[in-house]
């Protein structure tokens, strides 16, 4: 059975330090998404983002002649307009969401990038190295609460296979090995269920 992985595309809203840029990104979002048929009623409304724009190019302007109280000013109407986009930023999510296959497109198209939730790959059967000379640590991924685990190496090519203890954990180490020799390890899993089949096996050479 192939593990299902999934991508979701995520906005990613990159807001820039300094005012000016933050005016410039800002406008560049509204630019993009006036008429834009994939935002069709844009939450909040472009032309309120608009307004919180020239409130912080007005304040801007006042704090950089140094008007008294300018600067507070300049940083709430920051603070607003930076509240606004990121509401804008929830509305685009929900919209490219509800289309997952355009997602990315549609993302890209409200003038923001695009960022992928990260996937989780799922773990694999796996042998490395012991702490100890002579030992393997096997591991794999977890069945089930109730799961049991049933280990197996060979050290002639898979034609005989011995058995190690099983375990109620998907990992084990294997003991007693001989260094410089290349083993093949497999496991199967046990549940309330059944059985699984055993494993393709994996080869190492023990340190």
């Amino acid at each position: 059975m192939t593990a299902k992985t999934t991508h979701r595309a995520l906005v990613a809203l990159a807001l820039p330090n300094t005012v000016p840029a933050l005016i410039t990104y800002a406008m560049r979002i509204v630019t993009a998404m006036t008429g834009n048929p994939a935002f069709p009623a844009p939450v909040p409304q472009l032309a309120a983002v608009t307004a919180a724009v020239t409130s912080l190019q007005t304040a801007e302007q006042a704090a950089l002649a140094r008007t008294k109280g300018a600067v507070a000013t300049r940083n709430e109407q920051r603070t607003a307009l930076v509240s606004l986009l990121q509401h804008l930023k929830a509305y685009i999510q929900v919209t490219a969401d509800a289309n997952a296959e355009n997602a990315t497109s549609i993302i890209e198209s409200a003038g923001v990038a695009v960022r992928k939730e990260p996937v989780r790959r799922p773990r694999v059967f796996a042998a490395k190295p012991g702490a100890n000379s002579g030992t393997v640590e096997l591991v794999t991924a977890a069945a089930g609460r109730r799961a049991s685990y049933e280990w197996q190496f060979s050290t002639d090519g898979g034609k005989t296979w011995v058995s190690a203890p099983s375990t109620l954990q998907a990992k084990t180490t294997v003991t007693g090995l001989a260094a410089g020799t290349t083993v093949e390890f497999r496991f199967k899993s046990v549940v309330k269920a059944g059985e699984s089949d055993w494993s393709a096996p994996v080869a190492l050479l023990v340190k």
